[in-house]
């Protein structure tokens, strides 16, 4: 099964803009709390523009801010805006068709695939941006003040 961290680092950017208090950040700064580069950062945030997550204030003092409030925006829409790949990946070859389990395995592992997908999606969708900044907030793991 392919995976990305796309998702999870989308998330993080989400969260570290709501709790900028409105102050817009650079692709750097978030960087640096993701400990990841900022071209990785600048992708996500397109990405995440395009779906209408965030939005860019340009000039001195510039940056990326929540387009919306982060109670709105739900974890499926963070995960439908940034990862373009199917949950889970089948066969890179199609299966011997001849053979008792693989002229049906597809067939037979497509529902179960197809509920756990809905089950996955239906949990992002309860979830928002707002939760995950709370939930950082009360873990309170701040060993240094935070970089902006």
């Amino acid at each position: 099964m392919p995976t990305s961290t796309r998702f999870a680092v989308a998330v993080h950017i989400l969260t570290a803009l709501a709790v900028s208090d409105g102050k817009p950040l650079r692709s750097e700064d978030i960087a640096y709390s993701a400990n990841t580069g900022a071209v990785v950062i600048r992708g996500l945030l397109s990405r995440l523009s395009d779906a209408g997550l965030t939005r860019s204030q340009l000039g001195a003092g510039g940056g990326s801010l929540l387009a919306k409030p982060a109670r709105k925006i739900r974890l499926l829409d963070v995960y439908a805006a940034v990862e373009d790949t199917e949950l889970f990946s089948l066969h890179r070859t199609p299966p011997c068709e001849s053979c008792a389990v693989g002229g049906n395995i597809l067939e037979a592992i497509q529902p179960v695939l197809d509920r756990a997908r809905k089950a996955l999606e239906a949990e992002l969708a309860k979830a928002t941006v707002a939760d995950v900044a709370a939930e950082v907030a009360r873990l309170g793991k701040f060993s240094i003040p935070l970089v902006w």
